[in-house]
């Protein structure tokens, strides 16, 4: 496997970055406990934690407010190390030891991707931009989902997916992989 929907998600994601002010920064997110800064915070903070899985070492990108500055630089310099991270020697076929076990570092790259993408979806539909996002990309990340997202990763919690929702007849992709990992579309 190779970096390559990660890197789409994270161009995906960017792009959705972009469109968001200052003045959005307090409103909701489809993620219920979550404001917009709360989001960005953890879709930039992401890139950090998913790099620092990639080369075994200790999570890290938890605490910083990134929304209160330049998040968008701050976004861009984490996914330039989070992508260098899994194209190490070796790094996409080793098994990787992460806070809730362990799996290959493709299938790691792969959930890093589908987390990207699917919380890029979420800050879209938080700042009224449009939600139709590579669609391409949001059917690869829907297929993928489907195969390994059980019902034993579903609690009314949403930890770590909320239940299942319907999608609209002929939702696009990013919508209908929104909506199976338990967000309303």
């Amino acid at each position: 496997m190779s970096t390559q929907p990660l890197e789409q998600a994270i161009a995906t994601t960017r792009s959705v970055l972009t469109g968001v002010s200052k003045d959005q920064l307090g409103a909701d997110t489809p993620c219920a406990a979550w404001k917009v800064s709360d989001l960005i915070n953890h879709i930039v903070g992401g890139q950090y934690f998913f790099e620092s899985c990639a080369k075994g070492e200790p999570p890290a990108g938890g605490e910083t407010d990134y929304s209160a500055g330049d998040f968008v630089t701050a976004f861009d310099d984490a996914a330039k190390r989070c992508v260098a991270a899994f194209n190490a020697d070796g790094v996409m076929e080793k098994v990787l030891t992460l806070p809730f076990g362990q799996m290959p570092g493709a299938a790691f790259c792969g959930i890093a991707a589908t987390d990207t993408f699917t919380h890029g979806w979420d800050l879209a539909k938080a700042t009224g931009q449009d939600t139709k996002l590579n669609d391409g990309l949001a059917g690869q990340l829907l297929a993928g989902a489907k195969q390994f997202i059980s019902p034993g990763f579903r609690s009314p919690e949403g930890n770590p997916f909320g239940a299942e929702q319907a999608a609209p007849a002929g939702a696009p992709n990013a919508d209908q992989l929104a909506a199976f990992l338990g967000r309303t579309v």
